[in-house]
């Protein structure tokens, strides 16, 4: 989570579905399950502040989470512990779905994220609850695994949802390391999430914060007045 609110509420009530009903012979469950299809396009509009290494746009939640999907299949074998990838590539296909309600914070700017579990909390509710009772408890409990952080898999989806934006600045040679509340404190705390997942990705990451401070990319961090 990077980066812009959406303007969607968890009040909302108007379903995607609703524009245009299934026909009548679809079946609740059916009809249901192909309503919340429907209705997860919204993370496609979700703005991040991070911009696209290929165009000069900023990307979206659906692109990151599908990007991150692709990352699990190619770096798996750089996790610290074994990881069954299929359940962590269903991790990060979820991991964001909550921000079509609730929005994504900002990480550099620290007002924004005060309420951020609150936010995410209230959404999680509202959004899963359209799937199927079995559905919707399944999906819910893949996405508090992840926010948790509490098996090998989530640990290590958790490391490249922190490296994905940072390989993404680096290549655009600053990206979000640019914004006002980004300094080398703030970055490497970042980093300090890659390296909770993948020791070797986190050397990666590592010695990216550096290179960047020495090319001017990342602000050094303030001096400490209270020192």
């Amino acid at each position: 989570m990077d980066d812009v609110s959406s303007d969607s509420s968890p009040a909302a009530s108007d379903l995607l579905i609703d524009r245009s009903p299934l026909p009548p012979e679809v079946d609740d469950r059916l009809a249901a399950q192909l309503g919340f299809v429907a209705e997860v396009d919204k993370l496609k509009t979700v703005l991040r502040a991070t911009p696209l290494a290929a165009a000069d746009r900023r990307e979206n939640d659906a692109e990151h989470s599908w990007h991150l999907a692709l990352m699990v299949m190619l770096l798996a074998e750089h996790a610290d512990e074994p990881i069954d990838v299929g359940h962590a590539m269903q991790l990060v296909v979820i991991h964001d779905l909550v921000e079509i309600h609730a929005g994504d914070s900002p990480v550099f700017d620290p007002a924004a994220v005060v309420d951020q579990q609150e936010r995410e909390e209230a959404a999680a509710d509202v959004l899963f609850a359209q799937l199927p009772d079995d559905q919707a408890r399944w999906i819910r409990d893949l996405w508090e695994e992840f926010e948790a952080g509490r098996t090998p898999e989530a640990r290590f989806c958790k490391a490249l949802d922190r490296l994905q934006p940072m390989l993404l600045n680096w290549v655009n040679q600053g990206g979000t390391w640019q914004m006002p509340g980004a300094n080398e404190a703030t970055v490497r705390a970042r980093e300090a999430g890659v390296v909770a997942g993948s020791r070797r990705l986190g050397a990666v990451t590592s010695a990216m914060v550096d290179h960047g401070l020495q090319r001017g990319w990342i602000r050094p961090a303030p001096p400490d007045l209270d020192a």
